[in-house]
Parts: C-alpha cells; structure tokens; sequence
C-alpha cells in the first residue's frame, strides 16, 4: 500500500512513500487535532476536504483520543449533501472484546446498546473510554463510496481503548447510512463532553 502526501499543488505532485504490491494507493487528505473540541468535522470542500467521487474509499485514522469525560464513548454520524444536523439513518451491529489489566474478563460479547436499527443517533465507534491522563482511545473508520446516488453508504470502523474500569477494550463496529443520497460530512465527537486531545486523518484510497 503506498501512502501518498498532498503537495500544495495536490496530487499531480503529490511524493508517495512505502508501497505493498497489489493494494491500492492511500492518499493523505486532512489532519485535524483536538484541543478541548466539542467536535471534530470533515466536509467536502472546506479547508481542503475531499469526500466526494474523487475516491470510492476513505479511510479515517484517529489517534489516541482522550476525552475530557469519563466514561463516555467516541463517536461518528454524517450528513447527506446538502443536509445539516448529522443525524442520517444507520443500521449498525458493535461488539467488543475485553480484558482488564488484573487478568478479569478475557470476554467477547454483542453490544446491543451500541447498535442502531434505523436510528439517527451518533453511531459509536468504542466503549466507555477513561479520562485517566493515559487513557484514550485509537483506531480507524472505513466509509465506501460515500458519493454514490444509488447504494446505501457501508462503513466499518474499529478500535481499541483504555476502558474506565481500567480494561483494554476492543471494539468493531460496522453497518450503512440507509440513503442513497451521497454523505459529504463525517463529524466526530464524544457522547457528552468535549474532545480533551487527540487526532484525526483522513485518506482516500485510490
């Protein structure tokens, strides 16, 4: 897999760096860091997004998100072209695996709470995340052809946290925006509080 950086000039100039053969090529689009944000928003045109049909793939990467919270959960929705309030349908499953750092759990379970069935709620990407000064959360969210008029919009997204019960959680969630109107705004947030620090990156995948 290459990893492509854009030049100011984008990506007829782009330096491209690493490569896997047979994988398509990760084109790095936007960087967005957290400082005590409430949100964390990716839309099509503005500062330099890209979420259209430029790519068929994007792929968002976060990095050790600490909530200024405890106990609460890191989470996505999106808006249709033209929409606002990021409050899409989703149909979503989420399970974890779990083990604590005194050896509890060892568990796999369904986290029936954390799915939706043709909700419009923020679709949660992890478990309850700990404010400790070393807990946080990392992972990664795939969302697939997001500009198309026809299908419903996939997504798959998974992660690992540093639990509040001081637990290494890691969860998997995945499901669709039930439109087929295209999704050009992904927006990130905690379940109540703001975002203390971390960030978010986000590819297309060529």
């Amino acid at each position: 897999m290459s990893i492509v950086k854009l030049s100011n000039n984008g990506v007829k100039n782009a330096t491209a760096f690493g490569s896997i053969t047979g994988l398509g090529n990760m084109v790095f689009i936007k960087k967005l860091t957290a400082s005590s944000s409430a949100t964390l928003s990716f839309v099509d045109g503005s500062s330099d997004v890209v979420l259209d049909d430029t790519y068929k793939e994007y792929l968002f990467t976060f990095k050790n998100m600490h909530p200024a919270t405890d106990e609460v959960y890191f989470s996505f929705q999106g808006n249709a072209a033209g929409g606002s309030g990021y409050n899409e349908t989703i149909t979503s499953t989420f399970f974890t695996a779990y083990h604590g750092e005194g050896g509890a759990g060892g568990e796999l379970e369904y986290g029936s709470s954390r799915d939706q069935a043709q909700g419009t709620a923020v679709q949660n990407l992890t478990d309850a995340i700990g404010n400790d000064n070393d807990q946080n959360a990392s992972g990664y969210l795939h969302l697939f052809n997001p500009s198309s008029t026809t299908f419903v919009k996939h997504f798959i997204g998974a992660a690992n946290i540093s639990q509040h019960g001081d637990f290494t959680m890691n969860s998997y969630c995945a499901g669709y925006f039930n439109t087929t109107s295209a999704i050009d705004e992904i927006q990130f947030s905690m379940s109540s509080g703001n975002i203390d620090a971390g960030d978010i990156c986000l590819y297309g995948i060529a």
